[in-house]
């Protein structure tokens, strides 16, 4: 008997998705990545070209997630104050806003 739970499938095929997104990232990647860390975490930076432009990739080898920034987007970090970034560590593994508060 194999366990399993509703949406299992759809579940694996996104995760499929974003691996194979992933592994062409790192593909392209130009020059050293740059690895940055302290005693709560640590993260693998670097550039990767895609065919809409560079884009910032940023890693966290411990949890295995990952972000592919565009440079307005690496920008609109400057804009945020340090509250922002509270928010975000104060509820890590989840997003800031969800796809339901969004609408």
């Amino acid at each position: 008997m194999k366990l399993g739970w509703e949406g299992e499938d759809e579940d694996a095929r996104a995760a499929a998705r974003a691996a194979a997104e992933h592994r062409e990232l790192r593909a392209r990647q130009r020059g050293e990545a740059i690895v940055l860390g302290n005693e709560f975490a640590e993260v693998r930076v670097c550039r990767v070209d895609t065919r809409n432009g560079a884009r910032l990739l940023i890693e966290s080898p411990k949890s295995g997630q990952w972000v592919a920034l565009c440079p307005y987007e690496v920008e609109a970090l400057t804009w945020q104050n340090p509250d922002t970034y509270s928010a975000l560590i104060g509820n890590p593994y989840a997003p800031l806003i969800t796809p339901e508060e969004e609408t």
